[in-house]
């Protein structure tokens, strides 16, 4: 299942694990990403906080945590090649994982087709 928020991160669930990263619309606006900068494994993320940044050419941009939880795994191929987020940002392009306090609190977030609409 995958859930999408209006600051522009993607989830995807996996049991009470989230994979987290920025959609398509942000690395498109973006552009060429140069640096990633992640959470420590072990963070505790509140919602709405900021938990990662993401830097191109154009801009710093805060990516914030989507849901609550505790960092359980981080990207380092997105840290050391940055530009791979741009590249696949909601694939191999992940930035970390979220083992969610609240898995049921996903379904607040937009699908798919709410997130385009959102996105237009």
């Amino acid at each position: 299942m995958l859930r999408f928020t209006d600051e522009h991160e993607w989830l995807r669930l996996d049991g009470e694990v989230a994979t987290v990263g920025i959609t398509a619309h942000a690395a498109e606006q973006l552009g060429d990403l140069v640096f990633v900068e992640l959470p420590k494994v072990g963070a505790r993320l509140t919602k709405g906080e900021a938990a990662a940044v993401v830097e191109s050419v154009k801009a710093a941009s805060d990516v914030y945590a989507p849901l609550s939880g505790e960092v359980t795994a981080i990207n380092e191929a997105a840290v050391a090649d940055p530009a791979s987020v741009g590249a696949d940002p909601q694939g191999a392009g992940w930035l970390y994982r979220l083992k969610l306090d609240d898995p049921s609190a996903l379904d607040a977030l937009m699908d798919a087709a709410a997130y385009a609409d959102f996105a237009k």
